[in-house]
């Protein structure tokens, strides 16, 4: 697997600091729900209290890792930056990053580490717009201990200079 030095993937907490404040309401929203756990399950996270966030949501479907995780919920957000809906394709058949293997990272992180991943990136949507991309990925498990599922929460916004180094 080749991962770049370069990639801005922050694991833990930190991203708290630098992220914006729909991410953080994020976070938030979802430790609120660990409830002394570890990690929520997925039945613990009510559709009606995520109103704001949905269009930013993906949920992925954990079976085995890195062979068959699954998107099984697919926010607008993510298909129009993706130019399609990629519900029901595998991680491999559908991700959207710099490379598949910086996406697999993230996805190892969250899955067997069971720690947040906070990305940001400039990413170019499927009209060609460079756009910049958070995306905080957390882990949901039905038993408390393995990670069955993956939340992603991903806000898309015009390119911030200051966040491309400039």
């Amino acid at each position: 697997m080749a991962l770049s030095r370069d990639y801005r993937r922050t694991i833990g907490t930190a991203f708290l600091d630098i992220c914006s404040p729909a991410v953080a309401d994020f976070y938030r929203y979802w430790d609120g729900k660990r409830n002394g756990r570890a990690m929520p399950a997925r039945a613990d996270i009510d559709p009606i209290e995520m109103k704001p966030w949905l269009p930013g949501i993906i949920l992925i479907d954990i079976f085995s890792y890195p062979d068959r995780m699954v998107y099984r919920l697919v926010g607008s957000q993510s298909v129009e930056m993706r130019g399609r809906d990629v519900t029901g394709l595998t991680v491999q058949e559908g991700f959207h990053g710099p490379s598949l293997d910086e996406v697999l990272e993230n996805y190892r992180v969250v899955v067997t580490e069971r720690k947040p991943v906070y990305d940001i990136e400039g990413l170019y949507s499927a009209n060609g717009n460079l756009k910049d991309s958070e995306s905080l990925l957390l882990p949901l498990s039905s038993d408390g201990s393995r990670v069955d599922k993956v939340i992603i929460y991903l806000v898309i916004s015009p390119v911030l200079p200051k966040l491309l180094g400039k």
